[in-house]
This record gives structure tokens, sequence and C-alpha cells, in this order.
């Protein structure tokens, strides 16, 4: 097999795994596209094991870009959200358990931000791809024992904070669709019994297009803030409810380009954040899966 057919062969799981360090699909290509070329520039011959290998540098340029991206989001104009990616394709692997839902979802990957780069690795490592301590050490260049702090400082990080409940992709896709009906007719009294009292919902739109520059507290201020959104863009708006980090988001879109993509998280008290993205450079991935799986069916 040619080296650029073998390494195509791993490209997947190397942007699975760019992806769940960084946060950004686009950063994530950059990370794999890099990855190949220091793949086509090494000796094929000295490397025994081409998937740990691939592993450890994509990793490692990853380490490298959280330095700068951290510097970058200090930066941000509003709220910072990741990246959505469209999952039913398998784009980040299999989503089968409430589990692998929840690791790639905007609150976890948000929290994730929190964590040192060499934690973060450990945790994805570790919990996504089902690397041993052992073999965390040897993609992080460092001893065993330390492998096994960074991981369990990751896990002390989340834990408090990670969610509680994890809805199913079918109750995920319900919500989404109540929620949607009585946004859509401005039915505040609806609205706000589908949220939980101290409903948060960040809205992202990166200095680039209208958007709150600062989180929306309370179930009133939220139902008000999403019943205006929804009356100010009613006309020429087409939405669609598609599979993206492992749950149901509403995509919004304008003239056959996609403007908005949202979130709903489900807690035992109704839906406790809403996450908003708007930015046009963070839609442009999800933009161009959607157009690709339209262009196969």
């Amino acid at each position: 097999m040619e080296k650029a057919q073998e390494f195509e062969a791993h490209r997947p799981r190397l942007f699975s795994l760019a992806y769940r360090m960084l946060g950004s699909a686009a950063e994530a290509e950059d990370a794999v596209q890099d990855a190949y070329l220091r793949w086509h520039g090494a000796e094929r011959e000295r490397i025994a094991a081409p998937g740990p290998w691939l592993a450890k540098v994509t990793t490692n340029l990853c380490l490298n870009r959280l330095t700068s991206a951290r510097a970058r989001r200090e930066e941000y104009v509003g709220p910072w959200l990741p990246e959505p990616v469209r999952t039913d394709g398998g784009a980040l692997g299999p989503m089968e358990t409430a589990e692998q839902r929840d690791a790639v979802s905007l609150a976890v990957l948000v929290m994730m931000e929190r964590l040192t780069p060499p934690e973060r690795a450990a945790m994805v490592l570790r919990d996504a791809f089902d690397y041993s301590h052992r073999d965390v050490a040897d993609v992080l260049d460092c001893s065993e024992a330390n492998a096994r702090q960074l991981y369990r400082r990751a896990k002390q990080h989340l834990g408090d904070e990670r969610p509680r409940f994890v809805s199913s992709q079918g109750e995920s896709r319900e919500l989404v669709l109540r929620f949607l009906e009585a946004a859509a007719h401005g039915e505040l009294a609806q609205l706000e019994e589908l949220l939980a009292g101290q409903v948060v919902a960040w809205s992202d739109g990166g200095g680039k297009v209208g958007a709150a520059r600062r989180p929306v507290v309370g179930r009133e201020n939220v139902a008000r803030f999403l019943a205006g959104l929804f009356a100010r863009r009613a006309n020429g708006v087409r939405i669609e409810v598609v599979e993206a980090n492992g749950t149901a988001m509403v995509l919004g879109w304008e003239g056959g380009a996609l403007t908005s993509c949202g979130a709903l998280e489900l807690g035992g008290a109704g839906i406790t954040g809403v996450r908003l993205i708007r930015n046009p450079d963070k839609l442009a991935f999800l933009a161009h899966q959607c157009s690709g799986l339209s262009q196969n069916t």
C-alpha cells in the first residue's frame, strides 16, 4: 500500500482525536494535514506501528496548537463555543452510548478548555481511544505515574461540573421539536415551562455577526431572548434538525447559507443550557458536511 493510501486509512481516527483536543474542526483538519506532511517525510521502514506513530504526532501537533489557541480565545469577542460537527455520518466515531455522545457535546468541550493541554490529551486518549496509562505516557513522553496524575487531575477538574443528566437521542430530538414549536409561535409561557429556573444561554458570534456578548441567565430572560431571535428571523429562514456532537441540533439556513446552529442541554428540571453558534467561520465545516450528505442522498 502506498504511503498516501495508508495515511488515508487513519485519517478519520486522527481527525476525531484532533477535534476532541482542539474543539475546532478547521484546526483539527490543519493538524491532520500537518501530520500527513510528517508522515510523508518520514522513512516508512523505521515506523513499526503506523497507528500509534500517527496518533503521537497528531497529539503533539495539537498540544502546540492549544498553547496559541488559548491566547487567541482570551481575546475572543463574546462567549467562545466549539465548532459543531455532524456526527450521524461517523465523523467522530461511534455515537452508540450516552457516554460517547456526552464526550463530544458542546458543554463538555467547553469545560475541557479549563484543562492544561497535557491533561486534555491524557483524558482524550484514555476515554475516547482506550489508551492505557503506559501508552499515554509514551505519547506525552512522560512517566506512567505522571500520565496517571494528568488523567486524575483532568477527571477532578471536570467531575463536579460535568452534566449529570444525559438524554437519549430520541429524547433530545423530541425536546428540540417541542422547543421549536414554542419559540416559533412566541409562546413565552410554553417556552418557560421547558426551561430550568437557572437556565443559561450562550451566543457565539465572534464579533462578526449579531450575538449576545454575555450569557443570558434565568428562565424569563432566556425565554424572551430566544423568542425575540425567532421573531426577528422568522421570514426566509429554513429550520433543520440534525445530529451534531452526539445530539439533536437546530440549524438555521438563510438563502442557502448556514447562519446558525443551536444545541439544548437537558437536566432534571428542564433545559439547563442553550448554546447558539452564529460565527460564520465556525459553521463552515458543518455546512460542508450537510452539503456533502445532501449530494449523496
